[in-house]
């Protein structure tokens, strides 16, 4: 039995959401990729962008990241739900990381307490976008409303 909504009626909404979320990890990357142009590749620096900091690698894993959860919006069928919730766990992950060594020589994604918060944030945004995301079949959906109901 599934524990998520399935055919949500804010599907769409919450597909922009994790797409907008998505845009957002890029054009943080783009930015950061000209911001840390000529510094060290893990430079632990006062480099700023969009009020997070950052490095050239830290930079190129946004991309990375932004990129895949744009290719899983654009795909949908579900693919983007498994996207969106694997890739939250990841950015939150790293975000928590990244709050255990923000004063340490160990800050090599030269995080503030700014990119933390955002990286949570943008974690909680890609779950939530994949747990309300599903599509499944009238069947599917009508055994979670029943399984809802009884709750």
């Amino acid at each position: 039995m599934a524990h998520t909504p399935v055919n949500h009626p804010a599907r769409p909404i919450y597909r922009a959401i994790g797409g907008l979320t998505g845009l957002y990890l890029v054009v943080f990357g783009v930015l950061g990729i000209i911001a840390t142009a000529g510094n060290d590749v893990l430079a632990q620096d006062d480099t700023r962008v969009l009020g997070q900091g950052t490095n050239l690698v830290f930079s190129l894993v946004s991309i990375v990241f932004g990129i895949i959860v744009l290719a899983g919006t654009a795909l949908g069928r579900n693919i983007d739900v498994v996207i969106n919730q694997w890739v939250a766990y990841v950015l939150m992950v790293v975000g928590l990381g990244g709050l255990a060594f923000i004063r340490t020589d160990a800050n090599i994604f030269n995080f503030n307490i700014g990119t933390v918060i955002v990286l949570m944030v943008a974690g909680m945004l890609l779950l939530m976008v994949g747990m309300y995301g599903k599509v499944g079949t009238d069947e599917e959906k009508e055994a979670w409303q029943k399984a809802r109901l009884v709750l």
